[in-house]
């Protein structure tokens, strides 16, 4: 049994005990199950060299928990767990998506109604049943069913982040066989979208048909849906399509620029092709001559772009939003890079709802390579977060203060600065006093609650948000999580408008479900000139991981190294925030 599916188990257990009323146990397995999902390494290798005590010495589980994993790990099944689910039989994975639907609510509505399943629900709702039970009334049965159309639109796609770490598996293991010459991921994970369908991945092979036994045949595979010596395919466990092709190698430039795509891009640039007398697919980009097809390109992408006028356009820019207008006049912008983030603005320690301390996110931010972070732990009106008061803010601050001495005294270059995720209340004012405010070394501030206000009400609260002259940033702008909640009923143009007017920053959170702003939105800003920064939204040291989605959701939205502010030093960094001006 994989990590992955352990954590699964335990994240579910955490729901069933709060649907029993538990008051402290859902937090502990939540805790354990977000531990086993980070570990760089599996279980089962903990297990097989340490034993019980191994799996007792992963941070945030304990002995009971342990010999849980241990059952889990010894016959692949838990006892517990298969109690609780006789008892609440229930598709509680998808019932969980739906916005606004916690555990007691679910309960309520199986003991109520006897629904099991999103179909259930659905039925429920629109024959006017949920609003009849108390705690829910019209409005939320018409959200309910608001939720459902949205999943159903989402489709069966995977959050990108989420299951990086398989395909990179996946990716590994096969590039570390001798038959490979080349591999690389195509598709929507190359242009770094921000859910995938599928996956296809292509191979430079000689003698593929043991690379294709190999893959059919990984631990991971649920089905082998085609089994050839020039393609394969398979479904992984989580669901998703996984195809294996062989390309020659004198046409793996093309075929590579097939398959990445768009599909818009790709008309695009075959039309391109067609008024020059060219011929392009997968195998090559052709001259027509005398009725015959002549190759003169396909080996490399580059020399495809070249033969048709272009510059290199990045795969992660290839959506027909004008990228080869730009390429074919040289124009196109120097994206930012992997490695051009000096900092990260958006960290949650232990002082609120993240796992782990200050000092734990020094050492991993360094490893990193970053040379500051931002302590950003949420305030007090998001009670569930436990969240800091005034008091404890200030606590906090002489804490940072300690650490950056300390810090300085052993000449390690690494700044922590000091700020808050300040709630932004549904009146658009801030739950912390401006004295304590005016202490930090930059105030971000967010939306956590009243979601379904009107359009106007929400987009008038972030904006007063915005005009404060104490707020620097604005973080994850437009709420929404992917795959689970729409963005705010919100006037987006307005609110890049009002960044601009007031010199405030808007994020680009990286966190995989957030990913917020979007890259449609990202293009906007900095058509406007506002400036952003991109954060990984950490609760976890191994959520800096995350800061990469970021980068490449800033890509998609054609954004250069110059319009991000945490590519600089942190002193440049802060001078180009509204807190330079209050300090003056």
């Amino acid at each position: 049994m994989e990590n992955k599916e352990i954590a699964k188990i335990l994240s579910e257990i955490s729901v069933y005990l709060e649907m029993e009323g538990e008051m402290f146990k859902p937090r502990v397995y939540e805790k354990a199950a977000l531990a086993i999902e980070l570990l760089d390494k599996p279980l089962k290798d903990i297990y097989k060299t340490q034993g019980l005590k191994g799996i007792e010495n992963i941070e945030g589980v304990g002995l009971s928990i342990a010999e849980k994993i241990e059952e889990l790990l010894k016959t692949g099944e838990l006892k517990y767990y298969k109690q609780l689910k006789k008892k609440y039989p229930i598709d509680l994975e998808n019932l969980l998506r739906i916005e606004g639907l916690g555990p007691k609510l679910i309960k309520k509505l199986y003991e109520k109604l006897k629904i099991k399943n999103i179909a259930d629900l659905e039925k429920a709702a629109q024959e006017g049943k949920i609003r009849k039970i108390e705690g829910f009334g019209e409005k939320t049965e018409q959200n309910i069913l608001k939720s459902i159309e949205f999943l159903k639109q989402s489709g069966n796609r995977f959050i990108l982040g989420f299951v990086w770490p398989e395909i990179e598996n996946i990716i590994s293991q096969l590039s570390h066989l001798k038959e490979v010459k080349k591999i690389i991921a195509a598709g929507s994970i190359r242009r770094m979208k921000e859910t995938i369908g599928d996956l296809d991945i292509l191979i430079i092979s000689n003698n593929p048909m043991p690379v294709m036994d190999y893959f059919v045949s990984m631990p991971n595979v649920f089905q082998i849906i085609a089994h050839g010596e020039t393609k394969s395919a398979i479904r992984l466990k989580n669901g998703l399509d996984v195809d294996l092709r062989v390309v020659a190698e004198e046409s793996f430039g093309a075929a590579l620029n097939y398959f990445t795509g768009s599909k818009n891009h790709g008309i695009h640039l075959r039309e391109i092709a067609m008024k020059k007398n060219y011929k392009l697919n997968e195998y090559g980009l052709f001259k027509i001559k005398n009725n015959k097809e002549i190759k003169i390109a396909g080996k490399t992408e580059k020399e495809i772009y070249q033969a048709l006028g272009l510059d290199y356009i990045e795969p992660e820019m290839r959506e027909d939003w004008g990228e080869i207008e730009l390429a074919q006049n040289h124009q196109l912008p120097k994206l930012i890079g992997y490695n051009d983030l000096k900092g990260d603005l958006q960290i949650q320690t232990n002082w609120s709802d993240g796992s782990n301390s200050i000092e734990e996110y020094i050492d991993a931010a360094l490893k990193n390579n970053l040379e500051y972070i931002a302590i950003t732990d949420h305030t007090k009106s998001l009670a569930m977060t436990g969240g800091c008061d005034e008091k404890k803010l200030l606590k906090q601050i002489k804490e940072i203060d300690k650490i950056n001495q300390k810090l300085e005294k052993e000449k390690i270059n690494f700044k922590v600065l000091k700020s808050a995720e300040v709630n932004i209340l549904k009146d658009g004012s801030l739950d912390i006093d401006k004295k304590v405010l005016a202490q930090l070394d930059f105030v971000a501030a967010a939306v956590h609650s009243h979601f379904n206000m009107t359009r106007k009400e929400m987009t008038e609260r972030i904006c007063k948000a915005i005009r404060n002259p104490l707020v620097d940033i604005i973080f994850h702008p437009t709420g929404r999580l992917i795959l689970k909640r729409p963005p705010y009923d919100l006037d987006v143009d307005k609110i890049i408008n009002e960044a601009k007017n007031n010199n405030t920053c808007l994020e680009i959170d990286a966190f995989p479900d957030r990913l917020d702003l979007k890259d449609e939105h990202i293009k906007k800003a900095i058509e406007k000139g506002v400036k952003l920064s991109i954060d990984s939204d950490s609760h976890s040291i191994n959520h800096l991981n995350y800061l990469k989605f970021g980068i490449a959701q800033a890509r998609r939205g054609w954004v250069t190294k110059n319009d991000i502010i945490n590519t600089k030093p942190w002193p440049e960094m802060l001078k180009q925030l509204k807190v330079n001006q209050r300090k003056k």
